[in-house]
């Protein structure tokens, strides 16, 4: 009873700012024949360039998780394929359902097609790659936020904004390596729950523990970051928006502090709003900032949807399964 009382909450919150966003974007926002007038003039030459820059992105970012999977875990590793298909279905959930449920998805579709998923401690383990891989991304997150607030226009909110998520980010990291090398030193473990949770996930933190390891695996997430970036820029291009290179980077920074907080797929409305910030500091009209990132989401979307769907159909899975695999209890994982 008190968790459905709890659930009705969430969801009421979540409707009342769905409205909040409607209202504004309906009362405040842009004129939508505008919006609509600059999403027709968008080049689809460029927008399927952008497409394939975050395709590529996608495949560096799953090379990252394969090298932080093969360092945690003993032999058998899983094979390149299964680690793109548990991936992309991961991108999937985080994309059509609320939270993030594709961090657990991806590992719950991994593990099936592992041929000794029954060895004790592997989905803990597979469960700390997941968070490992996480903390990995953050170093060229944290270069690029630095560079946008050196560097970019952005006004004063966007800048507080990103300085609470550089901070955010930066605690992120520090957590992490020293719960990897708690574990190392073979600390006492904590009782209870919370503390068997951290400890399942202190095992899948062992790359953090190896300096080789963890550069390459930053290099992989580093290259993603560059070529989502190369993405941001040319569907600038698409619009006929030519700007400097930090005003993406500032795009894409303030793209991932609307996404810190999934309050329903997608953010749509919220991440429109967020990528207009930077896009009207540098003098771009607000109907084509919005068209912007509408069309920057859609083409984002579109290859988490599209490879998503087609692992979906690898793995024989339904969107149901993947939000039962969210919703597992951790203390029983």
């Amino acid at each position: 009873m008190r968790i459905r009382s709890s659930r009705l909450l969430h969801f009421g919150l979540i409707a009342v700012a769905a409205l909040g966003v409607i209202a504004l974007l309906v009362f405040h926002g842009p004129n939508w024949g505008q919006v609509w007038h600059a999403f027709l003039q968008m080049s689809p030459w460029w927008a399927l360039a952008a497409i394939f820059l975050n395709f590529v992105s996608c495949l560096a970012r799953a090379m990252s998780w394969d090298n932080v999977i093969n360092e945690a875990i003993a032999k058998p590793h899983p094979r390149l394929i299964d680690v793109f298909s548990a991936f992309f279905v991961g991108i999937f959930a985080n994309g059509v359902l609320p939270g993030r449920v594709g961090e657990v998805a991806r590992v719950g579709v991994l593990i099936r097609r592992m041929p000794d998923r029954e060895r004790p401690g592997l989905w803990p383990a597979l469960l700390g790659t997941v968070l490992a891989h996480r903390i990995l991304e953050v170093f060229p997150s944290i270069a690029l936020i630095i560079w946008v607030l050196t560097s970019a226009e952005i006004p004063p909110a966007a800048r507080t904004a990103l300085w609470g998520v550089l901070a955010a980010g930066i605690a992120f990291v520090v957590v992490g390596v020293a719960l990897a090398r708690r574990h190392e030193r073979g600390g006492e473990e904590v009782e209870g729950r919370f503390g068997g949770m951290l400890t399942r996930a202190r095992e899948g933190l062992g790359i953090l523990r190896r300096p080789v390891p963890s550069l390459i695996s930053t290099g992989w997430q580093t290259l993603g970051w560059l070529l989502q970036l190369c993405a941001v820029y040319v569907t600038l291009l698409a619009f006929d928006i030519h700007l400097p290179l930090v005003a993406a980077a500032a795009v894409l920074a303030v793209m991932n502090v609307a996404l810190v907080l999934p309050l329903w797929p997608g953010n749509l409305g919220v991440l429109q709003a967020a990528i207009a910030v930077p896009l009207t500091a540098y003098g771009v009209p607000l109907p084509q900032a919005v068209a912007y990132g509408l069309a920057l989401q859609a083409i984002e979307s579109s290859v988490g949807y599209t490879f998503g769907i087609a692992a979906l159909f690898r793995e024989g899975l339904s969107v149901g399964r993947l939000r039962a695999m969210g919703a597992s209890d951790p203390g029983r994982i």
